[in-house]
């Protein structure tokens, strides 16, 4: 930085500089995706001496449950006499919202640790039955580690002093941390307690609890003035505080994993998604963070990458099949369907039902138009049947960052005997702007990947925020599906089973996603039945722009099937599969075509496109439904 500085530059150059040694600059879409995050957080009211009395704050973790301090609820008791209230918070007008009451339901669920100083309960439905997640949206806490390091930027939301609510943005970066905490300089007040804890990403990586004092040699709590402070003597506004403190998620998601729970209780906590590492299929006990080793050798890569034994592990389970929806939903004449992508293998479908909506339902909340009932919509599941298919055990952890990519790459590109996967790869490098200039190839050491492959996916690594084996692993399943008729055939099985109850004569509304938009075209020119239209089709995070993609749909080409009568399609620049879009290049005119921009690290993520207010009322537009 210090030589960057030290260049001599023409007076034009000098105008303007990033000041420091941190670049400070956000995109446009750090205010929304904070405004949606904060719409998840609650001020917890008490009643006290026949009063209604402000008394911390929470934070949404999945549809019904509610996250806090073990010291605001230390007991289910604290918790029956409390409530929530979402809203409160002034306007964009500067104006005072109206707030939103919900009551706390701790008797159907409730636990909290007094180390981590967290409690988890469980919140009541309205009046109308929806959930409050339904209608604020939750936070998905990750069980990983490693989503901030120090001096990276920590944002606060909550309701100090029992204000309505706030957050802190300036002079806030992480300090320390800790096995189980984190230490930030960012402001913070009583009432505060029970906030979450953000990074520039607006994950949570905290929840906060309680400011750090400084102390002496002796451990004694020092005042301002460097003299210990006396309890009973000194105000709290006289302790030197040198940093504010929140438990860490990961810590807090690996005490829950190993709570010992009824499967009612455990069903609870797997609503918090497949993310948090409290899915029903993981036995009760510690769960720990894979730490991947610095460099794995190859051959134990590429064997990683074999097909798994039949009946082992967990293959030998049944596997999970589509959800359907009550056939007079919306009015009973059309219907609302939802086509995943890859790599949903081993998941509940009625987990990922609910993420889509609530994703959806987040863009709908911001639009102010009505929240949909995950009940309500049809998820066809193929996800176990193409893992067997295509019959590959993903066992690279993903934090092997970029040489395992590669190598990853290698393997696939062996099995793709006509070269198409390597194609792919490099027809998706070269429409994301890699130059075309015979660059010279550089071997890799321990590959035979060379020349333009290899830099395509380099390339497509560097131009978005997806690594480069999830990339490879991506393109992998959507050449798989193009290439092999089996796999396609299995797959097209698998959703028409879960359509097949659908009326003859009904209208669809298809949202597809990744490689499910691939499936969704041909679904819509093989498999529909006769006489049913879709009246929209959502592609989000679509390959459908490529000609190495578009070219091996049945039939070939960009010919938009007739039963096509609306077509949205949604894209972010970052998403490492969305190539080729904006779509309207080579398919002629959509009805409307979103870039979106998504969070650098979910660019690819459904939920994140669903959340966009754009996308979520094109949806609703063709729902039927009258807005409140």
């Amino acid at each position: 930085m210090e030589s960057t500085y030290a260049e001599a530059l023409g007076r034009p150059e000098t105008f303007e500089r990033i000041i420091g040694v941190t670049n400070d600059l956000q995109p446009w879409s750090f205010f929304p995706r904070g405004a949606r995050a904060g719409a998840t957080v609650a001020r917890i009211m008490i009643f006290l001496d026949g009063l209604e009395r402000p008394h911390a704050t929470g934070f949404l973790v999945s549809p019904r449950l509610l996250l806090t301090n073990h010291h605001v609820f230390p007991n289910a008791e604290t918790a029956r006499l409390c409530f929530l209230e979402f809203n409160a918070q002034v306007t964009i007008d500067n104006t005072r919202d109206a707030s939103i009451r919900y009551e706390l339901d701790p008797d159907l669920f409730f636990t909290a640790d007094k180390h981590l100083d967290y409690a988890l309960v469980a919140v009541k439905p309205a009046a109308d039955g929806r959930f409050p997640g339904e209608v604020f949206g939750w936070n998905r806490l990750s069980i990983e580690q490693g989503k901030i390091v120090v001096n990276d930027p920590v944002n606060v939301i909550g309701h100090p002093m029992g204000r309505l609510k706030e957050i802190a943005l300036r002079n806030n970066n992480l300090v320390q941390r800790l096995d189980d905490f984190l230490h930030y300089w960012t402001d913070t007040e009583p009432g505060s307690s029970g906030s979450p804890v953000y990074n520039d990403q607006w994950e949570v990586v905290a929840l906060h609890h309680q400011g750090v004092p400084n102390t002496d040699s002796q451990g004694r709590t020092l005042r301002k003035d460097g003299q210990p402070w006396r309890e009973g003597i000194d105000s709290d506004d006289t302790v030197d505080y040198v940093s504010n403190e929140g438990a860490r998620t990961s810590s807090i998601l690996k005490h829950l994993a190993a709570l010992r729970l009824d499967p009612e209780r455990r069903a609870l906590l797997t609503e918090m998604g497949p993310d948090s590492g409290l899915r029903q299929d993981i036995a009760a006990g510690p769960v720990e963070t894979p730490v991947a080793p610095a460099g794995p050798p190859r051959e134990a890569v590429v064997t990683a990458l074999r097909p798994a034994a039949v009946g082992a592990g967990r293959e030998s389970r049944e596997p999970h099949i589509g959800l359907t929806a009550p056939k007079d939903a919306f009015g009973g004449r059309r219907h609302l369907v939802f086509l995943h992508g890859r790599n949903q293998q081993g998941k509940d479908p009625a987990d990922l039902r609910r993420g889509w909506t609530g994703g959806l339902n987040h863009g709908l909340t911001r639009a102010g138009r009505p929240t949909v009932d995950p009940e309500n919509v049809w998820f066809p599941f193929y996800g176990d049947r193409l893992f067997k298919a295509v019959g590959k055990h993903e066992a690279i952890p993903a934090s092997y960052a970029d040489a395992p990519g590669v190598v990853a790459a290698e393997a696939y590109a062996v099995e793709s005997a006509t070269g198409t996967y390597e194609r792919l790869v490099v027809e998706a490098a070269a429409l994301n702007g890699m130059p075309q200039n015979g660059q010279p190839a550089n071997e890799d050491l321990g590959s035979t990947l060379v020349g333009s492959f290899q830099g395509a996916l380099r390339w497509l690594a560097a131009r978005t925020d997806m690594d480069a084996l999830t990339i490879a692993t991506i393109f992998r399943d959507v050449d798989a599906y193009l290439r092999d008729d089996d796999i396609r055939k299995d797959v097209l099985d698998c959703v028409a089973e879960t359509l097949q109850t659908l009326p003859p004569d009904g209208e669809l509304v298809l949202v597809t996603h990744s490689l499910g938009t691939v499936v969704g075209m041909d679904l819509i020119a093989n498999r529909l039945p006769k006489g049913m239209t879709v009246t929209l089709l959502v592609t989000a995070g679509s390959p459908l722009g490529m000609d190495a993609v578009y070219n091996r749909l049945k039939p070939p080409g960009t010919q938009r099937p007739d039963t096509v009568e609306s077509w949205v399609n949604a894209w972010c620049l970052t998403d490492a599969v969305a190539i080729g879009c904006p779509l309207e290049r080579r398919w002629g005119k959509l009805t409307e075509e979103h870039a979106v921009v998504n969070s650098s690290d979910r660019a690819h993520s459904i939920e994140e496109y669903l959340a966009h207010p754009e996308v979520a009322t094109a949806i609703d537009k063709f729902l039927g439904r009258s807005t409140r």
